[in-house]
């Protein structure tokens, strides 16, 4: 089993997870005539295959107890189904995250649903695993809150026509709440007895996600956050680009978590996952520069999202010290 033999390698791995998560999303982006809740489908499919790509690679290096099916065969039921809970509440999370950049765009969702789920994840892993500097990670935790403010200021300072709805900051606030709790059910499996290896973790989560599919997203299916209801054969029928595009944004966001929850291991799960979820940044820039979500956007918005982003660059810069 591959684990970073540095602290550098680490670091590198939980970046490089921020880069995943902030990124994945494009993809639906850059679907045309695909509803998210048909794209979705193939994305739950592409996140679990990239990490059962991983476990028999990367994950399998040795023969030893730590290899992917050894550690299967012999880690507690308990952590197994805690993960797979894992992966079903990270699902939910998912979806009502995909219906909020619908709504509200990259720029705004990300910040808002990833930002609130910074606090909450970290706090949780934290009480699960109390390693670490508790005061710089507070402290990056709340740098992370005020990017999270600056970005709905920036929003709302674009003006009418522009300004975010009830509904879609609803949907960002119990998305992000969601998020951060799926992270915690993970670090239980990979901490407590007969642990799971973070290759092993990251396979359990996301068939959690994969089958959760068959409950949550067959209701918005038929009770969509946006637009009229759907049905499979939209999926049959839908573009070969977007069934393309729903697998590689999977394996772009499944690599990130194997990323992050291998680094978790080496340092704590508290630090790997704030690192990680300074993902808003890396989504903020997408909705920026590619997307132009904030052009034509005046000084006011333009000095919020500049102080987000040295909020976020704060948030990481304090969890990081955290480390010792």
């Amino acid at each position: 089993m591959f684990t970073p033999p540095s602290l550098t390698v680490a670091l590198l791995m939980m970046i490089t997870s921020a880069i995943c998560w902030g990124s994945w999303a494009n993809t639906y982006k850059g679907v045309k005539n695909y509803r998210f809740e048909l794209f979705y489908w193939d994305y739950a499919i592409g996140i679990f295959l990239i990490s059962l790509i991983l476990a028999f690679t990367m994950g399998s290096t040795g023969h030893d107890s730590s290899s992917f099916l050894n550690n299967v065969r012999f880690a507690d039921t308990s952590n197994i189904v805690s993960t797979l809970v894992g992966g079903a509440i990270f699902n939910l999370a998912n979806l009502l995250l995909v219906a909020a950049i619908d709504m509200a765009g990259l720029a705004v969702a990300f910040p808002v649903s990833i930002g609130i789920a910074l606090v909450v994840g970290v706090l949780l892993n934290y009480v699960l695993q109390p390693k670490g500097n508790f005061l710089f990670l507070v402290a990056g935790v709340t740098c992370a809150f005020i990017a999270v403010v600056l970005d709905g200021k920036a929003f709302g300072s674009l003006g009418a026509g522009r300004t975010a709805s009830r509904k879609s900051i609803i949907v960002c606030v119990v998305s992000g709440v969601l998020m951060g709790l799926w992270s915690p059910f993970t670090s239980y499996g990979a901490t407590r007895g007969n642990a799971l290896t973070p290759y092993s973790s990251v396979v359990f989560l996301t068939l959690g996600a994969l089958l959760s599919c068959f409950i949550w997203n067959i209701y918005f299916m038929k009770r969509p956050l946006v637009g009229e209801p759907v049905s499979f054969s939209g999926f049959f029928s839908g573009p070969p680009s977007g069934h393309l595009l729903g697998l590689l944004g999977g394996a772009i966001w499944g690599t990130g978590t194997v990323f992050n929850v291998v680094a978790g291991k080496a340092t704590t799960f508290a630090i790997s996952y704030a690192i990680g979820q300074s993902a808003p940044m890396v989504g903020a820039l997408w909705g920026i520069l590619v997307w132009k979500e904030f052009a034509g956007a005046g000084p006011r918005a333009k000095v919020f999202i500049t102080l987000m982003f040295v909020f976020y660059g704060l948030a990481i810069l304090l969890v990081a010290r955290a480390n010792g």
